[in-house]
């Protein structure tokens, strides 16, 4: 399972060769209060730490507070990343002490030359998870820190392009931009648009949001796309605040982004509903995708009375003979009827542009190469049948 991870171990187990692993950027208008010891020190102090709490149970031991970041409800997506530095000796105990929510992702270890997930011991309520952690300096995160400066690579690497430009939509609450990738001609009349990690702890959703976006651009580059039929809207940063600061679900609102749309509340959603708004007459959406994780590998589609004999067909060219075709990435389509006013990107373009609209989980554990494989299949079949759909 943990071969997930290894697109990022060349890069951690180099850091670990030095003496300390050096942090990510760091995020000092968000830092948790940390704690330590005499030979012992637990910090929150870097992009994508949550504002975090700890206290220390024994000269090596502490247990660290999951909270979200508002009060409940929330959805049980219980994110923490920390670092540590313990003086040589004996292993250090660790306890996660969850608030509103069950252990749901396996911590893993980022350091000290070391890259591994880390075996734990669940209390009957499953609201404790009890570990060990060797000494010197690490991280210990939930999922790999997918933050802003892979996706400025992402960026850069595809604006490269010719035909594709970088847009700023608008910003955050926090300042950061909400960025796009455009891709095709601007009076191309069909639209694919594409949403991204709305949620910061899915980061299997960003790996197969990335790679599908790489192979949209070499289907553009390589003529398999015509850009004067086609254009794509991308946004694979919807939350750059609740990433940077690492929350479980909210923007700095506190609001569930998948909850705004057609509400419109919040300056993330109103970005992407301003540039829309703005298409000229003639360019239509033709299909919206958004990327999430979950428990396993599926799409959300539209229910049976909700779409038209085209979509049906649409949905059934696609994705219904994609189901086993990945090794690694086997997934399920369900059917889930619209929630009048539930917010979410599904609901609220398919009602108002009555278009396909999909939304693509990826499991929280699912190999990283896999899922990443997987999706430029997915988009070559998703390209092939899109052209057939608006045809």
């Amino acid at each position: 399972m943990f071969a997930k991870r290894i697109i990022l171990a060349a890069t951690i187990l180099a850091a670990g060769a030095c003496s300390t692993t050096p942090p990510p950027q760091s995020l000092a208008s968000a830092p948790g209060a940390g704690c330590a010891s005499d030979s012992l020190v637990v910090a929150f102090d870097f992009e994508g730490a949550p504002a975090g709490r700890c206290i220390i149970d024994g000269e090596r031991a502490f247990t660290v507070l999951v909270e979200p970041e508002h009060a409940p409800p929330i959805n049980p997506s219980p994110w923490f990343a920390f670092r540590y530095s313990a003086a040589p000796g004996s292993d250090v105990s660790v306890t996660l002490r969850y608030d509103g929510a069950d252990h749901r992702y396996p911590p893993e270890l980022r350091g000290a030359g070391q890259l591994r997930e880390l075996p734990v011991t669940l209390s009957d309520d499953e609201r404790e998870a009890r570990f060990t952690v060797p000494a010197g300096d690490a991280f210990v995160t939930a999922q790999e820190l997918f933050l802003a400066g892979r996706y400025e690579a992402l960026m850069a690497e595809l604006a490269a392009r010719d035909g594709v430009r970088r847009l700023t939509l608008g910003e955050s609450i926090d300042g950061h931009p909400v960025e796009a990738l455009h891709m095709g001609d601007p009076v191309a009349p069909h639209l694919i648009v594409l949403l991204g990690r709305a949620h910061p702890p899915e980061v299997s959703g960003a790996v197969a949001m990335e790679s599908f976006l790489q192979r949209i651009g070499e289907l553009y580059a390589d003529g398999t796309i015509d850009p004067g039929e086609f254009q794509v809207i991308a946004v694979p940063l919807l939350n750059p605040d609740g990433v940077a600061r690492g929350h479980w679900r909210a923007n700095l609102g506190e609001l569930d982004l998948n909850r705004d749309w057609g509400h419109f509340t919040q300056p993330e959603t109103q970005a992407v509903k301003a540039w829309l708004d703005d298409l000229p007459e003639s360019v239509r959406p033709a299909v919206m995708l958004d990327f999430h994780s979950t428990n396993r590998n599926l799409f959300y589609v539209q229910g049976a009375d909700e779409t038209s004999a085209e979509q049906e067909e649409f949905l059934a060219d696609w994705l219904v003979p994609l189901t086993a075709a990945y090794p690694g990435y086997e997934f399920t389509i369900e059917r889930r009827n619209a929630n009048p006013g539930s917010g979410t990107s599904k609901n609220w373009f398919n009602e108002f542009y009555d278009i396909p609209a999909y939304t693509y989980e990826a499991a929280d554990e699912v190999d990283r190469e896999a899922a990443a494989a997987a999706a430029r299949g997915i988009a070559d079949a998703f390209i092939a049948s899109l052209q057939d759909f608006v045809g």
